[in-house]
């Protein structure tokens, strides 16, 4: 949610905010503004809209100079409008902003500016401040201005009277900074910024960045400078565009094979998983009498995988939370409890706040996420990164993939540390864990099987997936991606449950997406396949191959592996239906309406 760029430098800024921009667009947007700060006017010139950057592009085309911010909104305080765009100038100072301020409107009234504000935002009452707060000292008056702020923040800002120098201050929402011999650029996310220079830092939270062409002078709120952590990139740059694809969405799942190789082959060693690499506590795995799962979306379906193989390869109770409900159910949590959050960016609030809150409450902690020195990666005693490499695409695919691969990793070590597999039994676990990748190839090569059955889902209003077992969780998140990139209405059920009220919302046509890779639960789920036929339903099943009766006629053949281990490549013919349905529906893949990659909100 939201965008932020900044430049200051040689060249002229317009180019590389905007550039910035539409690197940031899969972040969730509906309007996009800059400012670049005029050296003939002696001032900072705004042009933002509402819409996509490309429009933008025309509307900003004769503003010129060398420093500027840029950013793209998605609206929280106020509607999509021209005016609620940012960047937001009050007086003498420009800004842009990601996050919430909570007490604006007291703000607003305390300063006596409401009638001269020309938004409804948040935004514009934090520019009113900061420019109330400046008596000749820049940084002093963002940090008076800030510590009246209730709520979180990542603002960018510009003076008219400070020529070619930007500031930058933030409060939880994330701002990346590097530096080259053209100038210095800082963002919300390395993406915008990662193809300028491969070593990076996060700006540290209540500080104060300045930053000028020649680099980065940063203090805390005392005014004491500050050394930073100075990070790499472990991406190549060149290859975050789509390669050929039509969308983003295809391309990462066409990378699943590669990247969760590369997740579980560096923490193997000699047979057994090894998070040595990562600086992780064994003692954490050790000494846990239970564990809870945190997490938001997709990765919560990740973590709900990780509950069925922890509980059942290793006996240990496992609590699966949303994050957004964690904090407000009175979770038990205490220092026997192992907290996992899970995140692709690492920058989601919900899951943030619930983990600072697991902290407090005494528990360990460990993460598993995509993006280094994030926030949640910050704040957690323990990290796993799963090197997906960025995804762009909004439905999340390898980020998901590589998540659950590393659930299967935590839980083969669990097991080997307590003893619940024995030195034979977990190798053999990882052994077969090592398949998966070749299975999910295996699935790609005959992309086309599932593009052929997707054609009958194209006009469904409605659609309901079943399955059992280790199939259900995958469902849920088939379920979510379907509905989220192709608006077509799906609920994944337990297909036991289909006789307890859902089977009454099959009716002649409906389409059902059958999941049956169980062995144990194989005729089971063939008798609720017959269910929903004999009410009508055209059902496409998704089988394990030694599971295949005649009787299935639109299926696609998965890969044989073991029971527990076939999820990964179910879960990935099931995201290539869902982009199939999209695509051939003309629908924006990459870009669902309503929906943005990170969310920073609560």
């Amino acid at each position: 949610m939201c965008g932020i760029i900044g430049y200051t430098g040689y060249s002229e800024a317009r180019g590389i905010l905007i550039k910035g921009l539409k690197a940031l667009e899969y972040r969730g947007y509906d309007s996009a503004g800059i400012s670049v700060y005029h050296s003939d006017f002696k001032e900072c010139l705004v042009a933002k809209c509402k819409g996509r950057v490309e429009d933008l592009e025309g509307k900003s085309a004769d503003i010129k100079g060398n420093t500027g911010i840029g950013h793209t909104r998605w609206a929280t305080h106020g509607g999509v409008s021209d005016e609620n765009s940012h960047p937001h100038k009050f007086g003498n100072v420009t800004v842009v902003h990601n996050g919430i301020i909570e007490n604006y409107e007291t703000i607003k009234n305390t300063l006596n500016v409401g009638d001269k504000l020309k938004s409804q935002t948040d935004s514009e009452v934090a520019a009113a401040l900061i420019d109330r707060c400046f008596t000749g000292d820049p940084q002093q008056a963002i940090v008076d201005a800030v510590k009246k702020l209730e709520g979180t923040y990542a603002f960018a800002v510009m003076f008219d009277s400070i020529p070619n120098t930007i500031y930058a201050v933030r409060n939880v929402s994330p701002i990346v900074c590097c530096k080259n011999d053209d100038g210095a650029y800082i963002a919300s996310e390395i993406v915008a910024i990662g193809g300028y220079r491969e070593s990076y830092f996060v700006l540290p939270e209540f500080s104060v960045a300045k930053i000028t062409k020649d680099g980065f002078e940063i203090k805390d709120f005392s005014g004491n400078e500050i050394e930073v952590e100075m990070l790499k990139l472990d991406w190549d740059i060149k290859n975050s565009g789509k390669c050929g694809y039509p969308f983003y969405m295809e391309k990462e799942i066409m990378e699943q094979p590669d990247v969760i190789e590369k997740t579980v082959n560096m923490r193997i060693k000699d047979g057994l998983p090894d998070f040595s690499g990562d600086k992780v506590d064994n003692g954490i795995f050790e000494k846990c009498k239970n564990i809870s799962v945190i997490a938001c979306g997709t990765a919560m379906h990740a973590g709900l995988i990780g509950k069925q193989l922890i509980e059942s390869t290793c006996a240990i109770p496992v609590s699966v939370y949303m994050a957004s409900e964690f904090i407000y159910g009175n979770p038990i949590i205490n220092d026997d409890t192992l907290v996992i959050c899970v995140s692709q960016s690492g920058e989601t609030i919900d899951t943030l706040e619930a983990l600072k809150y697991a902290k407090s409450k005494g528990a360990d902690t460990l993460s598993i996420v995509n993006v280094r020195g994030s926030s949640i990666a910050r704040e957690s005693d323990n990290v796993i990164y799963t090197d997906a490499g960025p995804e762009i695409a909004v439905a999340s695919t390898k980020a998901y993939t590589t998540q659950v691969a590393v659930f299967y990793l935590i839980t083969a070590r669990l097991a080997y540390l307590r003893g619940s597999l024995n030195y034979e039994g977990v190798t053999r676990f990882i052994d077969e864990l090592k398949k998966v990748p070749d299975a999910v190839r295996n699935v790609l090569d005959r992309r086309k099987e599932i593009h052929l059955l997707s054609k009958s889902m194209l006009t469904a209003e409605h659609t309901f997936m079943i399955g059992r077992g280790m199939d259900y969780p995958a469902l849920l998140e088939a379920s979510l991606k379907l509905k989220e990139i192709s608006y077509v209405h799906s609920e994944a059920f337990a297909s036991g449950e289909l006789k307890h009220g859902t089977i009454a919302l099959i009716t002649g046509g409906t389409p059902v997406v059958a999941l049956m890779t169980q062995q144990y639960l194989v005729s089971k789920q063939m008798s609720n396949i017959r269910e929903v036929q004999s009410r009508g339903a055209e059902v496409i099943t998704f089988v394990r191959s030694s599971l295949k009766a005649d009787e299935l006629e639109n299926c696609f053949v998965l890969p044989e592996l073991e029971d527990d281990f076939m999820l990964i490549p179910s879960v990935v013919a099931l995201q290539l239906l869902a982009y199939y349905v999209s695509s051939d529906k003309g629908l924006d893949v990459d870009k669902p309406r309503n929906l943005a990659k990170v969310v920073t909100v609560e």
